[in-house]
C-alpha cells in the first residue's frame, strides 16, 4: 500500500530545486480524474482552500474511488498526489494510511501557509469521505444482522 507512497518520494528525489518539483506538480495536474460537471458546484467545494478545489468520491466494490478539479494547477498537482496513494483503497485503509510522502518529498515545507491549510482541508475531505462510505457500510452490515 505503501509502495505508492514511495514511488513518489522516488520520484521527487531526482530534483533538487524546488522549482523543478513544482514543474512537476503542475505536470502531474493533467493526470487528475476529470470529475463530472455536476460535480464542480459548491457542494463538493473544499473549505478552506485558497483556490478551488472539488472533490467527489464514490464507492464501488467496497473501495473508493475519487475525481477532483481545481482552478489552481499547483494544487491540481497536488491532489492528483493524494488521488494517486488513495484511489482503489477501502475506507479503512483510506482513514488509517499515513501520508508521510508529503513530508518525505518537502511538501509541507515548501507550501505557503494557505496551500498548507488546503492540502490540510483537502486530506480531511478525502478522509470524510472515507468516513461517510465506512458508517454506511457498517449500518448496512447492522440492518442485515437486526433482519437475519
Amino acid at each position: 500500500m505503501d509502495s505508492v507512497q514511495d514511488e513518489i518520494i522516488e520520484e521527487f528525489s531526482v530534483f533538487d530545486d524546488w522549482l523543478d518539483k513544482y514543474d512537476y506538480l503542475i505536470g502531474l495536474s493533467e493526470t487528475l480524474p476529470p470529475i463530472a460537471p455536476e460535480h464542480r458546484t459548491e457542494q463538493y467545494l473544499i473549505q478552506g482552500c485558497q483556490s478551488r478545489v472539488w472533490v467527489d468520491a464514490r464507492l464501488d466494490g467496497g473501495r473508493v474511488y475519487f475525481a477532483a478539479d481545481s482552478d489552481a494547477i499547483i494544487t491540481k498537482g497536488i491532489i492528483a498526489l493524494l488521488i494517486r496513494v488513495l484511489n482503489g483503497r477501502s475506507p479503512k485503509e483510506i482513514l488509517d494510511t499515513e501520508l508521510y510522502f508529503i513530508d518525505a518529498i518537502g511538501l509541507s515545507a515548501n507550501l505557503s501557509p494557505t496551500r498548507a491549510n488546503g492540502l490540510l482541508a483537502m486530506i480531511k475531505q478525502m478522509r470524510l469521505y472515507a468516513l461517510a462510505f465506512e458508517a454506511k457500510a457498517e449500518a448496512g452490515e447492522h440492518q442485515k444482522n437486526e433482519t437475519a
